[in-house]
């Protein structure tokens, strides 16, 4: 009559071939785990890239603020006065302006550094004419 399903399914022959899948099964797990470490180190690198791009990125842009801050302190009195300069510091950097009128047309400069993990700096130089108490700015030039 010959061996019916159930009887052969548990042939010690076989039994003893599966003893070979246990060591294939070890290397996949191993394989996989250097891959997930490899995928963690990836996303930790492109973490520290992100945060790095976004420190610099606020250090310039109160940099550019404080640049502003300063032009607009030296420019107080833009209107009754042919020249002023302002120096000032907070928490966040330092900031100097200074103003130079001739006649009814103005040169306003700023910069501004700040204190932020990459120090940066920055300036402003803005250019217009003053006409009684009408000021109006012809252009303007950010550095970076």
């Amino acid at each position: 009559m010959g061996d019916s399903p159930s009887i052969r399914s548990f042939n010690r022959v076989r039994m003893r071939d599966r003893r070979h899948q246990r060591g294939f099964v070890l290397a996949a797990t191993l394989v996989i785990a250097v891959l997930y470490f490899a995928l963690m180190e990836l996303l930790l690198l492109d973490a520290t890239r992100s945060l790095n791009e976004a420190q610099r990125f606020r250090s310039h842009v109160i940099a550019s603020t404080l640049a502003e801050n300063g032009a607009e302190i030296a420019a107080l009195n833009m209107v009754s006065s042919s020249g002023a300069s302002a120096d000032a510091q907070n928490s966040q950097g330092k900031m100097s302006g200074k103003l130079n009128r001739s006649g009814n047309t103005f040169e306003l400069t700023g910069q501004g550094a700040s204190n932020g993990v990459p120090p940066m700096e920055s300036s402003v130089l803005l250019e217009g004419t003053v006409e009684g108490t009408k000021v109006s700015i012809v252009w303007s030039r950010h550095s970076q």
